[in-house]
């Protein structure tokens, strides 16, 4: 597994950010959030220094078909 840690995502609401979350702790990807909002006694900073959601360089591909969802059903059938 690769040591290095790339960023998936950014939210500006903390709570969207832990749902991506646990999304990916359903389908075994391991990740974590990094909040910039002074230890959470400054929720709004999340407007301007958004919350990140990180995962291993390894699980980037898998991450992002997790939180892109399904595909949307062709019109063909």
């Amino acid at each position: 597994m690769s040591d290095y840690i790339v960023v998936l995502r950014s939210y500006h609401d903390e709570i969207e950010a832990r749902i991506a979350q646990a999304a990916l702790d359903a389908e075994g990807i391991r990740s974590m959030l990094i909040p910039d909002n002074a230890g959470g006694m400054l929720p709004s900073m999340g407007l301007l220094f958004p919350t990140r959601l990180a995962v291993h360089e390894d699980d980037l591909t898998a991450a992002r078909r997790v939180l892109e969802g399904p595909a949307p059903p062709s019109e063909d059938g």
